[in-house]
């Protein structure tokens, strides 16, 4: 099975409006206290507080929304790694990469 997700991407008005909203939660004190923890929500590794990116689990690229739900701090290369993908297609790259070896 091949790695690539096809999807069709929200349209340019609703990233927008997402991206703006993220910028307002990322100053809001609910996300500093999230992110004062310092725990990456993927690998659940500590790093520093600025260290930590804010990762949308259901990406707004795919229509997701900029709120409490569906926000989560991530470390730099897990939030890389996702990219794209919802946590069910990375459980099916990780079961498909468990299957080659």
């Amino acid at each position: 099975m091949s790695d690539e997700y096809y999807f069709t991407p929200a349209s340019e008005s609703h990233r927008k409006i997402e991206k703006a909203k993220a910028k307002e939660i990322r100053e809001s004190v609910w996300w500093k206290q999230l992110v004062g923890k310092g725990t990456c929500y993927h690998c659940e590794k500590k790093f520093k507080a600025g260290d930590l990116t804010m990762d949308h689990l259901i990406p707004i690229a795919r229509g997701g929304k900029s709120d409490k739900k569906n926000c989560v701090p991530s470390c730099k290369e897990c939030n890389t790694k996702k990219g794209y993908k919802t946590r069910a297609e990375m459980a099916m790259d990780e079961l498909n990469k468990k299957e080659s070896t």
